[in-house]
């Protein structure tokens, strides 16, 4: 068993023991950050006069080639190391010598793996930022191409008001946006590198901290190497972003399920992202919205269960934060599964405007408009209000809507009613009038979607400061 500690121990770890405390089988997709980070500590060492440059070139070396051949599959990384950097610096010894045992020099195991889980995360978001920013794109082309789509927006799964495609699926890239934002702020704050705290108090050999952050691409050294070794605030934040991220997609999958539905048939899913049954020939499931929605509690899990690990933790590493590396591993995959597949569904979903539209002009949409009609020819509020229930629950006896009643029938009801009433309930004119910031008049949406797509084509996230 290659391990990094034994001088103190007089006979071997129980191999149940071992095999229990290793974290090989998971953390080897940390191999890329580790030898990243062993690097740029050996170029610091030799700076700073602790190693020769003959022994950083030679470590250099060794541990460029252990990554090449690990990638070419002429190395493999198996179960008898107890972790990723016990197999890498085994690996180092066995290729170069004696100066391979010089890798350590200045370092724990706790800074190191502090570092490697960083460097990974930071990776990470940025590759969650790349997918959101995919999403926004193909919700974007939607709403350029649907701003006069009309559709019935719906509060407590009632038919409510009238609105368009482009206006709900604004909506979901305001939610995406926001997203975004947090894995902006995250990077941020997130950014520094703890390299050199050693096991918790330093060291006393000369390390320069900010070189090394440099050379990592961080914004500088952590500040306390306490806090360095034991925090995993930034694992935390990350899964609670990942955990609205899903949110926010399981709410989108149980809409596009709904309207998916034999009930409303707004949407055509492309056969590419459904599935049939093995017994009812006719079937077209909606598979993907169906997962993605169910794999939302999966993410949830993994934020509790490290937050739950951390809550009783004292000052500084303690073996317990060596769970956070599965659940996050796990998180992290499966956000990014969910959104390049329910990206890929919504590119290729097909929309039912027809269907759409006579929904939205069934179900009294247009309610709201005729009581403010009312309201323009000098009816209180709260009196239009009446008189237009007292006209719903009439076309609900009659089973007809608002604008198919006659001029008689609408006055037998409000004396108030004229002719121009029919223009006013009218459903483009209802959509075309809402015309506040946020709304879903076509001049609001196009508005809209020029900020919009003026948002996406600024840069893509880097290390820099939130504005």
């Amino acid at each position: 068993m290659a391990q990094l500690w034994g001088g103190r121990f007089t006979k071997e770890t129980d191999q149940m023991v071992y095999e229990f405390n290793a974290s090989i089988k998971f953390d080897r997709r940390l191999l890329r950050q580790d030898i990243e980070g062993s690097v740029a500590h050996v170029v610091m060492l030799a700076k700073q006069g602790i190693l020769t440059v003959e022994e950083k070139d030679a470590i250099v070396k060794g541990l460029t080639g252990i990554e090449k051949d690990v990638e070419e599959g002429k190395l493999i990384i198996d179960s008898s190391c107890e972790d990723i950097h016990s197999f890498v610096e085994a690996n180092l010894i066995r290729r170069i010598g004696d100066a391979g045992k010089k890798l350590h020099t200045g370092r724990s195991r706790n800074d190191q793996v502090a570092l490697d889980m960083r460097l990974y995360t930071r990776e990470q978001v940025l590759a969650v930022d790349a997918l959101l920013k995919d999403l926004l794109e193909v919700l974007l082309d939607t709403m350029e191409q649907h701003v006069e789509t009309y559709m019935p927006g719906f509060t407590h799964l009632q038919k409510a008001q009238p609105i368009t495609l482009a206006h709900h699926y604004g909506a979901y890239f305001e939610m995406f946006k926001r997203d975004r934002g947090r894995m902006k702020d995250l990077f941020y704050r997130m950014n520094y590198c703890p390299l050199g705290a050693g096991a918790l108090a330093g060291t006393t050999y000369p390390l320069d901290r900010n070189y090394t952050a440099s050379l990592l691409g961080f914004e500088g050294p952590t500040e306390n190497s306490i806090d360095s070794v034991a925090d995993r605030d930034y694992l935390i934040e990350f899964l609670s972003a990942l955990s609205t991220v899903m949110m926010h997609l399981s709410r989108f999958s149980e809409e596009i399920i709904l309207w998916n539905s034999n009930e409303y048939q707004f949407v055509e899913i492309d056969d590419a992202y459904s599935t049939g049954s093995s017994i009812m020939p006719q079937k077209k499931n909606p598979d993907i919205a169906e997962l993605v929605r169910g794999k939302t509690g999966r993410v949830y899990g993994a934020l509790m269960s490290l937050l739950t690990t951390m809550k009783g933790l004292p000052l500084a590493y303690n073996k317990d934060m060596q769970e956070d590396k599965e659940v996050a591993f796990d998180a992290m995959d499966t956000v990014q599964d969910c959104l390049k597949l329910f990206t890929g569904m919504l590119r290729t979903m097909k929309f039912r405007k027809d269907r759409m539209e006579q929904s939205a002009r069934n179900g009294f949409t247009n309610a709201t408009d005729a009581a403010d009609y009312l309201v323009g020819r000098g009816v209180p509020f709260r009196d239009a209000h009446g008189i237009i229930g007292r006209l719903v629950l009439y076309c609900i006896e009659k089973d007809t809507s608002i604008e198919a009643l006659s001029l008689e029938e609408l006055q037998a009801i409000s004396d108030q009613f004229g002719p121009d009433l029919y223009e006013a309930v009218s459903l483009k004119n209802c959509v075309e009038k809402r015309l506040t910031v946020g709304g879903p008049g076509p001049q609001a949406m196009r508005r809209e979607i020029a900020r919009c797509r003026a948002y996406l084509n600024e840069k893509d996230l880097t290390g820099s400061r939130p504005e």
